[in-house]
């Protein structure tokens, strides 16, 4: 009852700054996405994640992510070949009839960057623009490798940014992510944070601990890092740790502001809503994303449903750009759709024959990328008999789907 008597004052809340016109309140933008109706899928990508590295098995190269850049231009996939491949976008994907079946890849990805080690995380340059070759960029983390930022134009290494353990040995970031203003990049590590200038690579980075005190701040690996959006005026950023718990910082003072529990499993995702206003985290092992009003963080406002309690997969969700609906897939092979007003499930779609772990909503236009795979174990002795793992063309795939419009029916 708590609950439902939670989510009424959101709702109400909202509409009030809606008739008001608050327009610092991002929820009452009308959204571009419907979905009363089935998506297409526009572009589909399948065999070119069937060969892989010579330490993995055929079969086991899944994706492990999917994430369009910030101009909507491209978007780059992570896999379990320690590859990150970058799709460019058809100019003509809004206008064209045609939808790609799961039978042949729509066409092959316009750069593969190789990473040495298993990728941990990567995100691209805020302000990546494809008409600002110098901010064509995105960093990317590795085990037992500095953090990477690469040139997405050319596939050149950029430069990098070393952090060193008590020995003088580098010690691999397990997050990234850069600030708002996109002049520092933050990185996680266990128990620690450390803070690099973008403009100045290197082993130069200022330090944060995060050891566990009286204050209950995060302690652990710090998985996940994600900032207010720019629109929200806001300097904080939250820090999902596997220790099971988010805490939410102010970025100036670098002092804990929120420690939020109640996520079962460690915390692999903290995304704010578009206003500010709302953290959703969500973990492994879990099959609720959490919703916080940063403004009153006693209580969870309320919980959102996916398929994913018997899985220490990562899982991501996004929120399309309106910031009205949150999609996330799920070991069911779905895409669910919830009403960030009400908290309420709107649709699904069946997107793949395996689990959905990725999902992204393109900054502008009515489409959305999911990615699919989880990690197959051989049951012979051969280790190269990938006949036994004979995959469909909608496993292990990544695809891009258009939604039908609000401009079509205003049209």
């Amino acid at each position: 009852m708590e609950e439902q008597q939670l989510q009424t004052s959101i709702a109400i809340e909202m509409e009030e700054k809606e008739a008001s016109g608050d327009e610092s309140v991002a929820l009452t933008e009308e959204s571009p996405f419907r979905f009363d109706a089935a998506p297409l899928r526009l572009y589909h990508f399948a065999h070119q994640f069937r060969s892989s590295g010579a330490n993995n098995n055929n079969y086991n190269n899944f994706l492990k992510g999917v994430k369009w850049s910030p101009d909507g231009s491209c978007f780059l996939t992570c896999s379990d070949d320690n590859s990150l491949r970058l799709f460019y976008l058809p100019e003509n994907a809004c206008t064209t009839e045609h939808t790609s079946t799961a039978s042949s890849d729509s066409y092959g990805a316009g750069l593969v960057v190789n990473e040495g080690e298993s990728v941990y995380d990567y995100c691209w340059y805020p302000y990546m623009s494809a008409s600002d070759p110098t901010g064509c960029v995105f960093a990317s983390t590795s085990r037992d490798h500095p953090i990477h930022l690469w040139d997405c134009i050319t596939g050149q290494l950029r430069c990098t940014y070393r952090a060193y353990d008590a020995v003088d040995e580098i010690t691999a970031a397990l997050s990234v992510s850069f600030n708002s203003p996109a002049t520092k990049l933050f990185a996680g590590y266990n128990k620690v944070i450390r803070v690099f200038d973008v403009h100045r690579p290197g082993r130069e980075y200022a330090e944060y601990s995060l050891s566990k005190g009286e204050d209950g701040a995060s302690a652990g690996l710090v998985s996940s890092i994600c900032f207010a959006p720019a629109q929200a005026q806001s300097s904080m950023f939250a820090l999902g740790s596997y220790n099971q718990t988010t805490t939410v910082y102010e970025e100036n003072s670098m002092e804990p502001l929120y420690i939020l529990h109640g996520q079962q499993g460690g915390v692999t995702q903290v995304l704010f809503s578009k206003d500010g206003n709302y953290l959703y985290t969500g973990g492994r092992k879990d099959p609720y994303i959490l919703c916080w009003d940063i403004r009153n963080t006693g209580t969870i406002l309320y919980k959102l449903y996916r398929s994913s309690e018997n899985t220490n997969q990562r899982i991501s969700f996004d929120i399309e750009p309106s910031g009205r609906y949150l999609g996330t897939g799920g070991q069911d092979g779905l895409v669910h759709i919830y009403d960030l007003l009400t908290g309420q499930w709107v649709s699904g779609v069946q997107a793949a024959a395996d689990t959905v772990n990725g999902l992204s909503f393109h900054p502008y236009l009515p489409l959305a990328a999911s990615s699919s795979g989880h990690r197959r174990f051989g049951m012979t002795d051969d280790d190269d008999d990938s006949e036994a793992f004979s995959l469909a063309g909608d496993e292990n795939c990544c695809s891009v789907w258009r939604f039908s419009s609000t401009q079509e029916v205003l049209e």
